[in-house]
């Protein structure tokens, strides 16, 4: 989604008067709602800034990330709730309904929220977390993929955005297969937000063959973003951005295969080369 606004753009020695599209960053109030002891519960788990759309994925793909919800039936519902508020007419709260609640830690589900990559406090405790959560371990040979399809990437990653090429302020991830045919692709000013909308979608509609497929992103590669897809089982991911040192020390563990910086002519691989064919 996007807005105009009124801009003064200067160009040339010159000021003019124009109408700029701008991407819209909204808040976005996130609750699980689940049985304990026969009553219902509601929990406020998050408070993320995203762009309005998809917000059903974002939810749903946010809690299969975090290892909340292991299987789309696990999930009852999801709502907003509220009424629509603010100069863009909005709601800007979601709940999504859970029926494993006697199964649910949300005290450890809501530390999660809040000791995220951002704030500094991940490292060896949250590898050691991750290694519990995960219940598949990333095939280390598959998908292969060839040098030549890499250095398209941001190329077909541009063409499929429909927001970037009008506002310039958004993130982009997609899933492609190992020929490079896109298959979704979700923008979010957020970077995490616009992969958790992929993964929501694909894990809803029964998408991934993860055999066959891998991730790209248009931004930097943080911590989190590794953390999301090897939690989706992803072998490769990739960005046009470079990674962080707990991003590459990470997918080093989990056998996965990183790629930075990846351009027309050029990319950096920084770890599970053995999955590049020549």
């Amino acid at each position: 989604m996007n807005s105009k606004y009124k801009t003064l753009k200067y160009k040339k020695n010159k000021i003019l008067n124009v109408q700029d599209l701008v991407s819209i960053e909204e808040p976005l109030e996130m609750v699980v709602r689940y049985k304990r002891a026969n009553k219902w519960v509601d929990n406020s788990i998050s408070i993320t800034m995203r762009t309005p759309k998809n917000d059903e994925d974002l939810i749903v793909g946010l809690l299969f990330c975090e290892g909340i919800i292991q299987k789309i039936s696990e999930v009852e519902k999801v709502e907003f709730l509220g009424k629509k508020v603010g100069k863009f007419d909005l709601q800007n709260k979601i709940r999504a309904t859970l029926n494993n609640g006697e199964n649910l830690d949300i005290k450890h589900l809501r530390r999660n929220f809040l000791t995220n990559s951002s704030c500094g406090v991940c490292g060896k405790t949250s590898m050691d977390s991750l290694e519990i959560i995960c219940k598949k371990k990333i095939n280390k040979d598959i998908p292969k993929i060839k040098n030549e399809l890499i250095t398209k990437i941001p190329d077909l990653l541009r063409k499929s955005q429909s927001e970037f090429s009008k506002t310039g302020g958004i993130h982009a991830s997609a899933l492609f297969d190992k020929k490079g045919q896109p298959l979704v692709i979700k923008e979010d000013v957020g970077r995490h937000n616009a992969l958790d909308k992929v993964i929501g979608h694909c894990f809803k509609n029964s998408i991934f063959d993860t055999k066959n497929q891998f991730i790209a992103c248009s931004g930097r590669l943080s911590f989190e973003l590794v953390q999301k897809s090897i939690m989706a089982n992803i072998g490769i991911l990739m960005g046009v951005g470079a990674p962080t040192s707990l991003a590459i020390d990470l997918a080093k563990r989990f056998g996965m295969t990183l790629i930075g910086f990846v351009k027309s002519d050029s990319f950096n691989i920084y770890c599970g080369e053995n999955r590049i064919l020549k």
